[in-house]
């Protein structure tokens, strides 16, 4: 047999329950969205600022999960620029450019602010 009790009010824990349910906490997840844009447009090397110019974001929700997609629409003849300048590509003349990763240290500190704000959310409670 099994069997518990307790005393108080399960009310901060309920009340932290309903917000999660309601999806409070990703509210936030448009400001930081658009905030990963800003960085990343910032950070990107910069020849006539269209690949700078071209990062967005989409927001997607699949059942409990979120999940913040940052894109860049500069492609040119199918090749898309920004992983050109992330990785490195070859020329036309049978040279290499060396890519430069600029995009994760450019997202980091999103990433790092998104954790935080989700910890202290999880933990206040």
């Amino acid at each position: 047999m099994f069997s518990f009790s307790s005393q108080g009010s399960f009310s901060r824990t309920e009340t932290f329950l309903k917000r999660m349910l309601k999806g409070d906490m990703f509210v936030a997840l448009e400001a930081y969205a658009r905030e990963g844009v800003a960085a990343l447009a910032s950070a990107t090397p910069v020849d006539s600022g269209v690949t700078a110019a071209s990062w967005n974001y989409e927001i997607q929700r699949t059942g409990s999960s979120y999940t913040i997609v940052w894109t860049n629409s500069h492609v040119i003849d199918g090749r898309p620029i920004v992983i050109m300048l992330q990785y490195g590509h070859g020329t036309g003349t049978g040279g290499y450019v060396q890519g430069r990763d600029f995009i994760n240290p450019a997202i980091r500190p999103v990433f790092d602010r998104i954790a935080d704000k989700v910890w202290k959310a999880v933990t206040s409670a």
